[in-house]
């Protein structure tokens, strides 16, 4: 079983779906990490969107960070943090650092919101606007933070948080 078969499992192991729905809603998911890893990702937004739309969404907040190349392409996916149905612990330096391993040149940040409402918190932003003094410190780009709700998500960019 690969690292996202064991992922996938884990997140949908409480949810009341069917054994097709979950099979459907997997493979989904691939072709949308396909899309992402062979495309730059800020080309195609609504494809960011809807891989953070099924990727995120849970019944505890899970902090994902998507590392990107120079040309935008996806370098990895990563789930830094889990935490509980109202809060997930983030540490700016594991963020900074797993980057830099990665030797990533820019980063989105994502993270889901249990309750269904993607608006963020005071937190939410503050933790988003440490990560991007550090950001500018190291030469990375934090093109946004994403927070994934029911049925919609929200982007710090956009309501110029960022």
């Amino acid at each position: 079983m690969t690292r996202h078969q064991k992922t996938f499992a884990m997140e949908t192991q409480h949810a009341p779906i069917s054994a097709e729905e979950r099979v459907v809603i997997y493979e989904a998911r691939q072709i949308l990490l396909r899309h992402l890893n062979q495309n730059p990702v800020l080309s195609s937004w609504q494809a960011v969107l809807d891989y953070c739309a099924l990727t995120i969404r849970g019944e505890v907040e899970r902090f994902h960070v998507l590392y990107l190349d120079k040309k935008n392409r996806l370098i990895s996916d990563e789930c830094l943090a889990t935490g509980t149905v109202d809060h997930v612990p983030v540490y700016p330096r594991e963020v900074l650092k797993r980057g830099l391993e990665l030797n990533a040149t820019a980063l989105i940040l994502v993270h889901n919101h249990p309750s269904g409402d993607p608006e963020p918190s005071r937190a939410d932003i503050t933790m988003t606007k440490e990560i991007r003094k550090g950001c500018q410190v190291l030469g990375l780009t934090l093109h946004d933070h994403i927070i994934v709700g029911i049925g919609r998500e929200v982007s710090l960019r956009a309501r110029g948080e960022i």
